[in-house]
Parts: structure tokens; sequence; C-alpha cells
């Protein structure tokens, strides 16, 4: 029998056994359970391999199959259901390199199913247990507004397709294809039973921690609700901070826990925190399917989110008004800014030249977005990422934005749109809009913002922090930079 064969026929002689024990060892028991059985396995192992020695002495080269028996299994201390494969021929001949080589990879196929297992461990082996923890507010993905939840769905379904084997933490009336654990019937914010959203998520904390062996690491997207448990867990915990981080009650929480791994979705999300133990920027990726091109008809400008001081909403009535354009503005409004609006939107609404649809789906913002000549993106505060950009070009359709916050870092002034100071800098904008490639914005987006990248550069920090190689924190505590303050609502 030629040599091919006979290492293929070793080990699948070997896979079912490595299977079968791990997921037992997946399922059943804790780390600390299996070290003696690990250290079983691998005497065992070494004596197979003195059998495999002796037998070759015997005669010409030949394999034979057979089941070890009971007595044979004790005394080289392997499982009883084993299969292994006799080798038998000259100890100094041509084959002994061969017999070796045997010898090698049935070891090393021992030690990889057995070896570092647990949440340190330093091997990681392609598909990792993953859990996502998701923010009850909204549903995964959100039924209508909600940023946070939005890219909270695309990341877990992304590592889904990957192969990881993915948990999501989340409400009861989320749609995924990863493992769901709901932490309420339905999300919060919609829920009118609902009075203190905070006692939700300390029972989802409960949730989380107390199957928090079953997986290789834990995702949070939910602040810093969990800092105090995830200190103390051997499991690694990495934290994607989605809302702003300049306001001076947080500096003491992020000094107190200043080891908890944070990963930002800008760079200058970071600039309130510099010396936070940072694990990587991961702007925002979206699948390339979810929203198409649309060469749109330029009818009119378009503001999608929530209504709010800090989104601008007034200044994106100003703007196209100025520009002598309609505008149509889709957006949430919450309780907290519910007097703004009354105060200071309603009353323009009935001037013509505005309409205001409310919150849409995300099946409604293809045509939402895609038929407009532009979106704008007037803010007024430090923007941690802002989807609606990138949702934006996605359907071709160039962003007339503020230059403040993570502008920069997602818009190249004047190819995916134009990024401005002002209300006069935003109208001159208006009108040079026939300079911008909608199919050139659409190009931007797919290289740059798709969920692939997202999802692999999360793993590539996945996969740092189980094997124990965070990155180091700074020893400089930096000045905290304050902007103006505004209302701290954290949904990007």
């Amino acid at each position: 029998m030629s040599r091919k064969p006979l290492v293929r026929e070793l080990l699948r002689e070997i896979s079912p056994t490595q299977r079968q024990v791990k997921s037992d060892r997946l399922q059943k028991r804790h780390d600390h359970e299996f070290k003696p059985l690990q250290l079983q396995i691998l005497l065992g192992a070494r004596e197979l391999l003195r059998h495999l020695e002796r037998s070759a002495r015997d005669g010409p080269l030949r394999r034979q199959e057979q089941k070890v028996d009971c007595a044979s299994a004790e005394n080289l201390k392997i499982p009883r259901h084993v299969s292994v494969v006799k080798l038998q021929g000259p100890p100094d001949g041509p084959e002994r390199p061969i017999i070796l080589l045997y010898s090698i990879v049935c070891l090393w196929v021992f030690r990889s199913c057995f070896g570092g297992y647990g949440p340190r461990r330093r091997l990681v082996s392609k598909a990792m247990r993953i859990a996502q923890v998701a923010p009850l507010y909204e549903s995964i993905p959100p039924r209508l507004y909600g940023g946070t939840e939005r890219v909270v769905s695309w990341l877990t379904e992304e590592l889904v397709r990957l192969g990881h084997d993915v948990t999501l933490f989340a409400s009861g009336d989320s749609v995924t294809n990863a493992r769901l654990v709901p932490a309420c019937s339905r999300a919060l914010r919609l829920d009118p039973q609902c009075k203190d959203p905070f006692a939700h998520h300390v029972l989802m904390m409960e949730k989380v921690f107390t199957q928090v062996a079953n997986f290789d690491l834990v995702h949070f997207h939910t602040d810093y609700f969990h800092f105090p448990l995830s200190r103390r867990q051997d499991v690694p915990c990495v934290t994607t901070l989605h809302g702003r981080l300049d306001l001076p009650d947080l500096v003491p929480v992020y000094q107190t826990f200043r080891e908890q791994p944070l990963v930002s979705i800008s760079d200058s999300q970071r600039t309130p925190l510099p010396w936070a133990n940072w694990q990587g920027t991961v702007r925002h990726g979206m699948p390339r399917q979810s929203l198409t091109f649309s060469q749109g008809d330029g009818k009119y400008l378009a503001f999608l989110g929530r209504v709010s001081p800090e989104k601008g909403v007034d200044e994106a009535i100003d703007i196209a008004r100025r520009s002598g354009m309609p505008l149509k503005i889709a957006a949430k409004i919450d309780q907290a800014d519910r007097a703004y609006f009354e105060h200071q939107i309603r009353p323009v609404l009935n001037c013509g030249g505005v309409e205001f649809i409310g919150e849409i789906s995300n099946d409604e913002k293809n045509g939402f977005l895609g038929e407009a000549a532009a979106l704008l993106f007037p803010i007024c505060w430090p923007e941690p990422f802002g989807i609606v950009m990138i949702e934006a070009l996605a359907c071709g359709t160039p962003v007339i934005a503020y230059n403040r916050g993570s502008v920069p870092e997602i818009m190249v002034d004047g190819v995916t749109g134009f990024v401005v100071d002002d209300c006069a800098g935003a109208i001159a904008a208006v009108k040079r809009l026939r300079e911008i490639d909608r199919e050139v914005c659409r190009r931007h987006f797919e290289r740059h913002f798709s969920v692939e990248r997202m999802a692999q550069e999360y793993v590539t920090i996945y996969k740092r922090l189980v094997r124990g190689e965070a990155l180091p924190l700074t020893l400089d505590d930096g000045v905290p930079s304050w902007t103006h303050l505004v209302s701290p609502n954290t949904t990007t």
C-alpha cells in the first residue's frame, strides 16, 4: 500500500474519537476537569508510539487495522473505543522514517485536540465560540431606527457565515442565525410596559456571566455596565463603545476599569480618552446587498436619523430653504427630544418645502436615500461614526456633512460629497452636487465599509485577546479634551 493512503487512514481512525471527546469537552465539562484526561491521553499516545516501534521489528512494512481490546486499552491508557493502526517493519530499514512520521502525526493530533483548552489558550482554532451582547432598547436587527443594534446584527450574521459559533444576548423579538438568548420579551423602547430598562440589562448581565465559561470571548456593545463583572473573569471580554466619550462623568469610570479592552468605531471617538486600553478602531461595515445603487433624480435633499439638537435638524431645514430645494426628513423622536421638536421643528414644517415623514424601516431607506440629490448631515456634536453616511454612499447618494467627529474619516471631500464647516458652506456645496459621480460613491462604500472588512478586523482582535496578546496600556494618562456638552444620547 502507498504511504499517502496510509497517512490518511491513520488520520481517519483518530478523527472520530477526537471529535467525540472534543464535543463532550465543550458541552459537559469545565477546563479543570479535563486536565487529568489530557495527561492520560498524552501518556497513552507516548505508549502507543513505543508500541509502534516494537511492532516495527517483526517483519516487512504492512498495515493492519485492529480494535484495541479492553486489556490493551488499559495497558496503553487510551479510551477503549479508539481504533489504532498497527505498523510492522524493520526498525532500521528505509521505512523507519515513515514510522516516525506517523508517530509525529499521531502525537500532533492528540495535542491539537486537548492541548491549551480554556479561555486563555494559546492555540486558537479557526472557529471560535463568541458571545455578542447587545443593548435591549431595540431588537436585533431594529425594525425602525437603531444604529448600534443594526451594527450588532450585521456583525453577528457575518460571524455566523464565517463559521463561528455565535450566541446573541438580545431582546426576544430579535431575528438571527446565531443562538439567541432572550434577555427580555421584546425591545424596550417600544414596550409600553417597560418602566426601568436598566433592570432588564442587569438581568441580561447575570445570564451572560452565568454562561461565560461556554465562550472563548464575550463582545459587549453595552457601554460599561459589565465592567465590575468582566474584570473578574478569565474569559476575555472586549467592549465596542458606540457613543460619545467627551462627558466628564465617564472619566472616573474608564480610569477605574482602565484594563478593560476597548474598541473604538472611529479614531476621533478616542480623543477624550487617549489613555484607555484601546485594542483598535473598527469602523462600521454593512452588507453590500443591504442597499443598492440608484442614479437618483435629485429632486430633494434628505435628512435621516433622529430629531435632536446635536443631529442638526434645524440646520438641515435652513440649508434646504436657502438652497431653494425641498427637504424630506425621516427621523425618530425620542421622549427626551420631544420639547425640541415641538418648539423648534414643528412650527417650520407648515411653511412649505419641508416634509416630515417620521421613522422609516430599513426596506424604505433604499428609495428614500437613492432618489435624493444628497444627504444632509449637519451635525453639531462629535459624531462617533454616523451610519447614515455609509448608507447614503451605498445608494450612490453624495453627502454634505459638517466637519465634526468622524466625518473626515468616512468622507472624501469633493469625491463622495462635501465636508463643510457651516451652513454657508453647505449651501455652496448643494450647487456643486453635479460634480459628484454617484458610482464613485458606491465604489467607496464597497471598498471601505463592507461587513466582510468589519468582521475580519474584529476577528483579528478576538484572536489576539484569546491568545492573551492584548496591546499594552499606555503610560501617559493624557489630558481629557472637552467639547461643548449637548444631549448625551449614545445612539449612533
